[in-house]
């Protein structure tokens, strides 16, 4: 057998988009529960799954003490450009990351007033420090910004804050307190003040992010993977086709340990917060002109009056932290003007639901190897298990798992959101478990869920489907009803609900996980006997979680479905095929809701006799 692409012609698949009937969607009434418990089965304990390894404490307040006393010359500036009209004139100067010491700084972000991390338990801050391998500390490079728990080993913050630089190699996450570190010269000792430092894993920012010869930042928005999920309590983020939050006056939240005064450069020692108006887009582009791009930002915060007194704004230090509305991350600290004050000036922040659709695939990306590619896993014909592990745009040689001949279905999930895949197995005998890793062992844990889901023709786990933040699990029984099963956190699943019937007329062709359609939302897609491929766009509307289907293809008489998510790690989940020869076939998604597939690539041959997943 071969992972890797062959040669050949092929036929391009043709994409059409017409609205059809539906299976048809209700609304569910009270569900039944899970069955109870069956005993446990003996299973294969290697999920291909291993620690992602993290830096010791010690190594990584190391990192937060030297960012605290790089010198501020050499210190990257926290974006804040002048703006390119109205604001005073002069070049952009690097604050130091150095909490005030004197006393003497004001109780503001610049006009908030200080708070406690038990009102803002998602705050974290982010520490860089890169002394470029010399002992020369003239060339040492560190910074702070903040940063906001999105999901327990994610973090959202500004892709000024991350683009160009190694957070796994040189970054560094404080969370669970309100006071920024502090150092000790006479014993060359930090203190966290309380607070938590852990690392980072992997790093993203929005590709198409870049600083404009102005100087100001589009498209400013990123994700810091942690090695290990934090205890911290997410705030969820926004929804693409959220426009309430970002009318005209709606009152919002900041939050930051930036600037407290525009005189001087310290940032502040407590955690401050305060309210401030949106404005609508013609507010900031009367202002900054062409710097202010409509759609991709959001003008926040009264106008500034010239001075500390009188200015309600974020400043150095601020950036990478939320605008909050309604309990939901809606923006992200990105850039203004100098010193923060300007008369006339306003806050700019990312506008979040632009790029929901682009940060929530990194969001949700856990995979068996942890690089955030989605990987294979198939059972041979003779039950021994295989992980093949993504290279893109091909797998990579299989990896045996050993003996799986006692199961007949297999979906990767992370069920309990620990960052690391798990496996929701189901044995001949109808029997269903939960196989994840155990960050405290270090080994695989089986747990049972029930008995009785050999009547359950299709089982997937597409992602959120009820916007609580857990994986949740869709069902379709023997008589074409398909079952909503919430995800709790913690492996198992809530009572079912019933989303609607008609199913049975896809067999067992229904399959998707994650986003197709570049908003952010899961969607599905089914193919029935006739060969037709549709899309259940999601709504993320809990109640009514799917639309109605769109025709998006025909010509789809594969054997089987892979339900893995994003293959290619372009943030948008693929579709892979299996044709009757045994091909394998790859359509990489485009995010386009109006062609949501590209054309297939052949990527293997000979997986007759396998079960994908």
């Amino acid at each position: 057998m071969s992972s890797a692409p062959r040669g050949g012609k092929h036929r391009r698949r043709a994409r059409i988009a017409v609205p059809a009937a539906a299976a048809t969607l209700l609304l569910g009434g009270a569900g039944a529960f899970l069955m109870a418990p069956a005993n446990a089965a003996s299973l294969p304990t290697d999920i291909g799954v291993t620690g992602h390894g993290s830096v010791g404490k010690s190594q990584l307040t190391a990192r937060v003490h030297g960012a605290l006393t790089a010198p501020a010359a050499n210190t990257p500036a926290v974006l804040r450009p002048a703006a390119s009209t109205g604001a005073s004139s002069g070049t952009t100067t690097s604050p130091k990351p150095q909490p005030s010491s004197s006393g003497t700084a004001g109780t503001q972000i610049i006009g908030g007033t200080t708070t406690s991390i038990s009102t803002a338990p998602w705050m974290v801050q982010l520490w860089y420090y890169d002394d470029k391998g010399t002992t020369d500390t003239s060339d040492d490079v560190g910074f702070f910004c903040g940063g906001t728990v999105v999901s327990p080993t994610k973090i959202l913050t500004a892709a000024h804050c991350v683009s160009g630089y190694d957070w796994h190699a040189n970054g560094s996450i404080v969370y669970g307190t309100d006071q920024l570190p502090t150092t000790d010269s006479s014993t060359n000792t930090t203190d966290l003040h309380g607070g938590t430092v852990t690392g980072v894993w992997r790093q993203w920012n929005a590709p198409s992010f870049k600083i404009t010869s102005s100087g100001t930042a589009v498209n400013d928005v990123a994700v810091l993977t942690l090695p290990n999920p934090i205890s911290a309590k997410p705030l969820p983020i926004t929804t693409s086709d959220d426009t309430t939050s970002y009318k005209a006056g709606t009152q919002a939240q900041i939050y930051g340990w930036g600037r407290t005064s525009s005189t001087s450069q310290d940032i502040s020692q407590t955690l401050r917060k305060a309210t401030v108006p949106v404005n609508g887009d013609s507010t900031c582009s009367s202002y900054y002109g062409g710097d202010f791009v409509a759609g991709a930002m959001t003008c926040v915060g009264a106008s500034a009056s010239g001075s500390d007194s009188g200015t309600v704004a974020t400043c150095n230090g601020d950036s990478g932290g939320p605008l909050v509305v309604g309990g939901r991350v809606v923006g992200v600290v990105s850039w203004g003007v100098q010193d923060c004050v300007s008369q006339g000036s306003y806050s700019v922040f990312t506008k979040l639901s632009t790029y929901v659709g682009a940060a929530e695939p990194r969001i949700d990306d856990t995979d068996l190897s942890g690089d955030g590619r989605a990987d294979m896993f198939a059972i041979a014909s003779n039950g021994q298990g295989y992980e093949y592990d993504s290279r893109g745009k091909s797998f990579g040689s299989r990896v045996s798992l050993g003996d799986w001949s006692g199961v007949n279905l297999v979906r990767q999930a992370d069920l309990d959101r620990d960052g690391y895949a798990d496996l929701l197995v189901r044995t001949t005998d109808g029997s269903l478990y939960w196989q994840h890793y155990n960050l405290s062992t270090g080994n695989t844990e089986v747990s049972a869920l029930g008995s009785g889901w050999n009547g359950m023709k299709v089982m997937l786990v597409p992602g959120d489907v009820t916007g609580d933040g857990y994986q949740d699990l869709l069902a379709v029984d023997s008589s074409g009803n398909i079952w909503l099963y919430p995800g709790t956190g913690h492996g198992n699943f809530g009572s079912r609900v019933k989303l609607g019937y008609g199913w049975n007329m896809y067999g067992a062709n229904v399959f998707g996980k994650g986003d197709f359609t570049g908003d952010g939302k899961l969607d599905l897609l089914a193919q029935d006997s006739s060969g037709n491929l549709w899309l259940y766009k999601g709504t993320g509307n809990k109640s009514a979680p799917l639309a109605s289907r769109v025709k998006i293809g025909y010509g789809f008489h594969y054997t089987a479905y892979v339900m893995n998510g994003d293959m290619t790690g372009n943030g948008h989940s693929d579709l892979i095929a299996r044709d009757s020869s045994g091909n394998l076939w790859l359509y990489e998604g485009t995010g386009d809701v109006s062609h949501p597939l590209a054309s297939r690539v052949k990527i293997g041959y000979g997986y007759n006799g396998y079960r994908l997943s």
